[in-house]
């Protein structure tokens, strides 16, 4: 049988009865084994009422365990202790397994690592980087600005290295979102983004996508919960291959216009895209962040994207940054500098930009031939749509090909699997083949 407190006991152990003092001090007694997993805690109105408070206080201090899996339950039934801890993990990444060596693994959407450019020489240059090992914390070298600049799809006001796309993203949703803030998603959309955002706490609106990019009724139904921040992957899309419109781009900028919504432009794919690179910073250089990787095209292990939006926004960003690393390595960044002014690198990028072009459509255009509908585009993966996720999953799986159901990177319902292209060369017909015998479930 569970235990339980009731509300006096309570109101003799909370002493600040702020929201943040609620769930700082419940989590405390918690870890500290005063409330065992398994206890019902009292509800909201008795709790209330003991601690002299609104209800509404207590509700939102809930929220706040309830969101970290301390505590679980709402309503009628009650609300229990679910964990003594908070450990934070991206729940959609965690639960990709491990396949082993007789698996074909086309989960990863990630690069071949033959095709990606050596790093020595770059290493090199960046041992001799201005300013190394000073704690100063610039936001990006000179020379790395210069070189982005160059190719910048708009004239920008202020950038800033990061660790990576996706801690570009991290980093700015914790400095500029506020738990429980809307935010605005196209949908699908990265798995990791998703993670991000659900480990925020934010409260998220997907937008409706088509092979055009995001659909202008979707974004103008999401704008009705005022979101702090619309989410979209301009250029390519990581998971479907498309790429948005200029016609698109400017629908979309025009229901954006009259709001105050950050618009956060994510290039995570970069120029493995042949694509031209595009943005809405022309239009709204105050509130457009626009990110491009480098994961990709130059290495994983670069650890480098860069970022720009106004100097506010990116000095926000920036100050939050203060609290774990402060800046991006810059031997990493005056080797990502030298590799992209390097010509043999540039080359090295377009062959592999071809390559991956080439996967993919052999892919999609042996599935098409077996009356599957995956769009073409580009990119190091295929967005495939299946009769039923969980039948073609295990249909799969018995053939030894391990892919990613759609669920993973949408909000919405839906049937289909994120198959990844990158190192699939010489046995494309064998996995057509498979995903057709997969798809086909009635």
């Amino acid at each position: 049988m569970s235990d339980s407190r009731d509300a006096a006991w309570f109101a003799q152990k909370i002493t600040d009865r702020t929201i943040r003092g609620i769930a700082l001090e419940t989590s405390a007694l918690i870890r500290g084994g005063a409330l065992p997993v398994g206890t019902k805690l009292p509800a909201i109105r008795d709790l209330a009422f003991a601690l002299g408070i609104s209800p509404a206080t207590i509700s939102e201090a809930w929220s706040e365990l309830r969101r970290q899996k301390i505590i679980s339950g709402r309503g009628r039934n009650g609300t229990w202790v679910s964990g003594d801890r908070f450990v934070a993990k991206p729940e959609r990444l965690a639960s990709s397994g491990n396949y082993g060596e007789d698996v074909l693994n086309l989960t990863s959407a990630v690069p071949d690592i033959t095709l990606l450019p050596k790093l020595e020489k770059a290493m090199v240059y960046g041992a001799s980087a201005e300013n190394l090992n000073s704690y100063e914390r610039n936001r990006i070298l000179p020379e790395l600005e210069a070189a982005v600049r160059e190719t910048w799809p708009y004239e920008a006001e202020a950038f800033l290295a990061t660790n990576g796309g996706y801690n570009a993203v991290y980093t700015l949703m914790n400095a500029l979102v506020m738990p429980g803030a809307a935010v605005a998603i196209e949908n699908p959309t990265a798995m990791r983004l998703l993670d991000i955002l659900e480990d925020r706490g934010a409260r998220i609106i997907p937008v409706e996508c088509d092979r055009d990019g995001p659909l202008p009724s979707s974004l103008r139904e999401a704008m009705a919960y005022r979101p702090v921040a619309f989410v979209f992957q301009p250029r390519i899309h990581s998971v479907t291959g498309q790429t948005v419109t200029a016609a698109r781009m400017q629908n979309l900028a025009d229901i954006l216009r009259d709001a105050d919504t950050l618009i956060v432009e994510d290039d995570g794919v970069g120029d493995i895209s042949d694509a031209p690179r595009q943005s809405m910073g022309d239009i709204f250089p105050d509130r457009v962040i626009h990110i491009f990787s480098f994961s990709k095209t130059h290495g994983p292990d670069l650890r480098l994207a860069a970022l720009s939006s106004s100097r506010a926004i990116v000095e926000q960003i920036q100050s939050f940054r203060s609290f774990s690393a402060g800046w991006t390595s810059r031997i990493l960044q005056a080797a990502g500098a030298w590799l992209i002014r390097d010509q043999e690198t540039q080359e090295l990028v377009r062959q592999a930009r071809a390559i991956y072009a080439q996967r993919r459509h052999d892919l999609v255009q042996a599935l098409r031939d077996r009356n599957i509908n995956a769009a073409h585009g580009s990119g190091l993966s295929a967005w495939v749509p299946v009769s039923s996720e969980p039948f073609a999953m295990v249909t799969l799986a018995a053939r030894g090909i391990a892919v990613h159901p759609g669920a993973k990177f949408s909000l919405l319902p839906g049937n289909y699997l994120r198959v990844a292209t990158a190192t699939l060369s010489d046995r494309c017909i064998e996995v057509a083949d498979s995903i057709a015998l997969a798809a086909s479930h009635d």
